[in-house]
């Protein structure tokens, strides 16, 4: 994979190109647009007990095809606030999972990161991957200068995955979350334009 150019020093058309060919491409994955075959992997991991502890406030049904809108709506890329891409394999274009970039503020610069892969391809590096190519799409394309995410802190392996990724805790709001009869604190992390570009 050959470097990225940050799109404002491009100074002809082969680097231009070359910009546009690895933006989406990391180590190990790819990220495109949603493709409707994507949507029955989505359903059914949102309910995947694995999933459903790391990324909902609380364990309840959804009725079908509610979180297909969500992630339809997230992809559609249409709108300034959120942008959102399916994350598939280099090698063998396998679909394993979703990124979004959402809320974002152009007064700010601002914007929330989320994720989610396929339980059965978690502890494989994809994750981290994936993040990383999302941070590099909001701060080369959408101008961003902060990127942030909010996660539980018994989430530790995704906070293992962020922090490789270049997240660093800013910090905790205590008891956020009531589960499994527990209170547990919400973990505030977050990237920095200026500190990934020192590290990119």
């Amino acid at each position: 994979m050959a470097p990225v150019t940050p799109f404002n020093q491009l100074s002809n058309v082969e680097q231009a190109e070359n910009y546009a060919e690895n933006l989406f491409i990391g180590r190990s994955v790819r990220l495109r647009p949603l493709r409707e075959d994507d949507l029955p992997y989505l359903e059914q991991w949102w309910f995947d007990p694995s999933i459903v502890v790391l990324q909902n406030h609380t364990v309840l049904p959804r009725p079908e095809g509610g979180v297909s809108e969500q992630f339809s709506q997230w992809s559609a890329n249409t709108s300034s606030e959120a942008v959102g891409f399916s994350i598939e394999l280099t090698e063998t274009e396998e679909f394993v999972g979703h990124v979004t970039l959402y809320g974002r503020n152009p007064i700010n610069q601002s914007a929330t990161l989320a994720i989610v892969l396929g339980p059965e391809f978690h502890g494989r590096g994809y994750g981290s991957d994936a993040v990383r190519l999302a941070v590099k799409y909001g701060f080369l394309q959408l101008g961003l200068n902060r990127i942030e995410l909010q996660t539980w802190a018994f989430n530790t392996r995704g906070i293992a995955s962020y922090t490789k990724a270049g997240f660093v805790e800013e910090g905790r709001r205590r008891e956020a979350v009531f589960f499994n009869g527990r209170r547990h604190d919400e973990v505030i992390m977050a990237i920095l334009r200026d500190d990934w570009a020192g590290n990119s």
